[in-house]
């Protein structure tokens, strides 16, 4: 009986403040859609580090005719320079941190050059010999790219040594931004929708301020008056959760798989079974913060 007044309590607070409550719905809906998506996107950076720091390579580029610095004086690196940086990556000191390398001449790197910016009017002023011969290296351990560095670089007819987790970490970062920007809009609304479910909590409390004068004085205690209140805040709040679970879902379905995974297939990308550890976690965060929030509203209001 206690139990089935409290719901109908319950019912009552939330048809009286249906405008308040879509209000509550929508500001929590977006606001842990933005935390969903923050989080899924430290996932992401998580996986392409994984993914793509295995296959960092260090480009080792031997001089062209029109390369500058001391160790391209003499213009293009000559086959006896090129020769000495093979016996180097062959000898006892670096062959245990290589997995494995390749050498890309001229004409290799004009065509993969080609390939890349097919179409564009840029290949139409390259040709071959300004495009530098390179060595592909592979580590072992790709953190152990400093020693290629300082054993090469200093070589005739090296032009620079170049580990590809540099242009990685430019790209991690811009990410990591876009990640720390959404958590603060996310932290902003989330703030707005606790303080939205405390308004709602306190109308609605005024609301009925006839009906818990009489509780009180018919003995109420003050837990069975709060119960229907932090319900209220409750139930609005998972609506907003449960949306803002969908939402999450559906962008990593539609546009995370279903379009970047399919024009992006070079690389990793979140999936589903993520989603679905994100989705728990904005469920609990919304009935948390409003269980807390209307708990803090009613307690204060029924002080007063």
């Amino acid at each position: 009986m206690r139990f089935a007044l409290i719901l109908g309590e319950v019912g009552t607070g939330l048809r009286r403040n249906v405008s308040m409550v879509v209000s509550v719905v929508l500001v929590t809906f977006i606001s842990l859609t933005f935390v969903g998506a923050a989080i899924l996107l430290q996932m992401q950076i998580g996986q392409m580090k994984s993914f793509w720091y295995d296959r960092a390579q260090v480009a080792i580029y031997m001089c062209t005719a029109t390369s500058g610095g001391e160790n391209c004086a003499g213009g293009e690196a000559s086959p006896d320079q090129i020769a000495a940086v093979q016996a180097q990556l062959d000898s006892p000191t670096l062959a245990p941190f290589i997995d494995q390398y390749y050498f890309e001449t001229h004409e290799q790197a004009f065509e993969n050059f080609q390939e890349q910016f097919a179409g564009n009017a840029v290949t139409e002023y390259v040709t071959a010999d300004l495009l530098n011969q390179t060595y592909w290296v592979n580590l072992v351990d790709p953190e152990q790219s400093a020693v290629l560095s300082e054993s090469l670089s200093g070589l005739a007819g090296v032009e620079s040594v170049v580990d590809q987790r540099s242009y990685l970490e430019q790209i991690f970062s811009i990410l990591n931004a876009a990640s720390f920007t959404a958590i603060g809009v996310a932290a902003l609304m989330l703030v707005a929708a606790v303080l939205l479910i405390a308004t709602t909590i306190r109308l609605s409390a005024f609301s009925r301020r006839r009906e818990l004068g009489i509780m009180r004085l018919v003995g109420a205690s003050n837990r069975f008056i709060q119960t229907p209140f932090i319900l209220e805040g409750i139930i609005a709040s998972l609506i907003g959760s449960v949306l803002a679970g969908a939402a999450i879902w559906a962008i990593v379905r539609f546009f995370v798989q279903g379009y970047l995974a399919v024009e992006l297939p070079f690389t990793s990308f979140v999936s589903d079974t993520d989603s679905f550890i994100v989705i728990p976690i904005l469920i609990l965060v919304g009935a948390v913060l409003a269980a807390l929030s209307a708990k803090f509203a009613i307690t204060r209001y029924l002080k007063v």
